[in-house]
């Protein structure tokens, strides 16, 4: 099968296209013909040498696909050869087949094609962990998600707006603050122009309840002072950077949580488990179109390196995805 490798650590320049062996299902598992796999930071960060793959995960990228189901180890059930699905992976993605344990496969509503269907499951799997289950959102508290016009934040703004929050969410240009708001969110802040801080602790919008962060240490100290008595800040990536200034009074004084997580090297029953919250909770809302996927662009699997590098250009509104 064809499939891209990482020749070692740098720019998008060392993927390169390569000839592997079809991997075979071990028992739990289904091996998949891959129609097209999401790209996310993790990739990015495998592929500069700062996020290796966990023991035992294949060194292929890419986290998410979508295609057929090819063949069924022993012991899987409800899933047979043919059907339409998307898997989350801890890596192995990048590539014409895959193999993915069952319990982290989820079957494809038809309304969905395949470049759709790559785009997902590791966005819905990471929202519903971080601002769900950890964070603890419910209806009627207010959202501000860093990185708006990303997969996640893209994901984040419409599921936190199906389920009854208020959602606010920062970006970099004037063109993902449109996006964004006809996402759902209430108010897009152009990080370039505005400080975030200020507005949302502006009796217009007087503080929210959790934030999620992908930028890590140069929001700390704004994340802390955004956040109402009570509030959770969750971090699920760092790169503006891993450190900053922690006010520890405000923190005291609100009440206030800060934690974070990571999704890959979860063990597979904990990540099943989280696949199948996503199936119960989020799924009803794309089977019936009130969550619509963002698919900002397509690259051919060669094209795996121009994919990467428009990725880190932060021109992309929603998920890129590479389709075979």
């Amino acid at each position: 099968m064809r499939a891209i490798e990482i020749e070692g650590n740098g720019g998008p320049e060392v993927l390169r296209l390569a000839e592997r062996a079809v991997p075979l299902p071990d028992r739990g598992e289904v091996l998949i013909e891959v129609k097209a796999a999401g790209l996310n930071g993790a990739d990015l960060a495998q592929r500069r040498g700062v996020y290796p793959p966990p023991p035992g995960a294949s060194d292929i990228p890419g986290l998410e696909v979508a295609g057929f189901v090819k063949a069924l180890g022993q012991g899987v059930s409800g899933l047979a050869e043919g059907d339409r699905v998307c898997a989350l992976l801890t890596g192995g993605g990048y590539a014409e087949f895959c193999t993915a344990p069952a319990g982290q496969v989820l079957k494809l509503p038809d309304n969905i094609d395949f470049a759709a269907g790559a785009s997902l499951i590791e966005a819905m799997a990471t929202v519903w962990l971080n601002v769900f289950e950890i964070a603890r959102l419910i209806p009627g508290e207010r959202l501000l998600v860093h990185g708006g016009g990303s997969g996640i934040g893209t994901t984040a703004i419409q599921l936190a707006n199906l389920t009854g929050s208020e959602v606010h969410c920062t970006v970099g240009s004037q063109e993902k603050v449109e996006a964004c708001r006809k996402l759902g969110a209430k108010r897009a802040i152009n990080y370039r122009q505005e400080s975030f801080a200020e507005i949302i602790r502006s009796d217009e919008i007087n503080g929210v309840d959790v934030i999620l962060d992908i930028v890590g240490g140069p929001y700390l100290s704004d994340n802390i002072r955004s956040l109402r008595r009570g509030g959770r800040l969750v971090f699920i990536a760092f790169g503006g950077g891993r450190s900053g200034e922690l006010d520890i009074a405000r923190v005291m004084m609100n009440g206030i949580t800060v934690t974070g997580s990571t999704l890959r090297a979860r063990p597979i029953d904990e990540k099943s488990r989280i696949v199948e919250e996503v199936r119960q909770r989020f799924w009803p809302f794309v089977a019936d179109g009130r969550f619509k996927p963002v698919v900002d662009s397509t690259f051919p699997l060669e094209q795996a390196a121009e994919a990467h590098g428009f990725m880190e250009s932060s021109r992309h509104i929603g998920k890129i995805v590479l389709t075979i």
